[in-house]
């Protein structure tokens, strides 16, 4: 699926309106409308890996921040967005296409879109958000200013505070259960860590692991049984096909937590995780910089900045656990 947006106000020249009033509409550099065509605006070239809130989100913010430093709706930008639908082979193709287009700038959205254009060019300015581990997934040497033509956001988990919630909401809870895709680095570093915090945390760790988004459901199912809770990293194939573990949690009394605030919306239990949107807009501002003339390496790798507390107390309700009261009063959003 292809979006392709040109974002500029052209001031028309009075010898050019002239020209177009007296018949001049068929001129190669005007539009229908005999508006000047614009050929020399930034090309900013968008690959996101799967469609779902939260990648959804950060995109929303890159282009909102966008707008704010001027590159907005009139003619000034062109933008164009593709989703690989949650399949890596998808986002080497993209990725291939935006290289040969040769943008003035690429925005990859999540680990393997990052991945897949980092790998097709090394002279095409790229911004990475929504990578968990930029540096384990080879992007950038360090999160230090590179040198090179890469550089953006990581959303890596507060993974010790997504096991003290669980354990503050779900205090019976021994044995926790976590899905994930094995075929994504950014999920794989996130598991390392959290084997580390659960063991550090007194959790005992149940893995089930996916291949695709048909997998996710038959994963939690296996969990049945053999853990207390279910917790839901950022992982982009299993946050896809979230309402299935949802689902399978309501129907056998196991609560599920998230590591993003969108999942939670969507039924999860609680999370303390970084607003998407504002993942989007501190991706916007690096985009931006660029725009303006700062090179990639130049610019260090960030962290998200931003950790918001969610609950859902519809969610909890459902399955009669009870969230305490200084979470819910600390909560930044709260979803009934």
């Amino acid at each position: 699926m292809t979006r392709t947006l040109f974002l500029s106000k052209t001031l028309m020249a009075p010898a050019l309106l002239s020209a177009t009033l007296l018949g001049c509409g068929n001129d190669p550099g005007l539009d229908e409308y005999g508006d000047p065509i614009a050929t020399d605006v930034p090309h900013v070239a968008v690959t996101q890996i799967v469609e779902h809130p939260a990648l959804d989100a950060v995109r929303d913010g890159v282009q909102d921040k966008l707008k704010e430093e001027g590159y907005e709706a009139d003619g000034s930008l062109k933008w164009e967005w593709e989703s690989a639908q949650g399949q890596a082979a998808n986002a080497a193709q993209i990725a291939q296409k935006f290289v040969g287009d040769s943008p003035d700038l690429i925005v990859a959205i999540a680990t393997p879109s990052a991945q897949a254009v980092v790998g097709n060019t090394d002279t095409i300015p790229v911004v990475f958000s929504a990578v968990t581990d930029p540096v384990g997934a080879e992007l950038v040497p360090s999160l230090d200013a590179s040198g090179g033509t890469v550089t953006g956001v990581s959303d890596l988990s507060p993974i010790d505070e997504h096991l003290a919630l669980i354990a503050d909401i779900s205090p019976e809870a021994q044995t926790v259960g976590v899905i994930y895709n094995a075929g994504e680095s950014n999920s794989v570093s996130l598991v390392e860590l959290l084997k580390t915090e659960a063991e550090e945390q007194g959790f005992t760790l149940e893995e089930a692991t996916v291949s695709s988004s048909a997998d996710v459901v038959t994963a939690a199912e296996s969990l049945v049984g053999k853990v207390d809770a279910i917790y839901i990293p950022t992982d982009n194939t299993v946050v896809s096909a979230l309402e299935s573990v949802i689902q399978v949690g309501n129907e056998n009394q196991l609560p599920v937590f998230a590591g993003d605030t969108d999942s939670v919306e969507r039924g999860a239990i609680a999370t303390a995780s970084f607003d998407y949107y504002e993942v989007g807009r501190q991706t916007g501002d690096m985009v931006a910089r660029i725009l303006g003339g700062e090179i990639p390496g130049d610019i260090p790798a960030e962290l998200a900045n931003t950790v918001d507390l969610a609950v859902n107390l519809a969610a909890a309700e459902a399955l009669g656990v009870t969230i305490p009261d200084a979470i819910k009063d600390s909560a930044d959003q709260v979803f009934e």
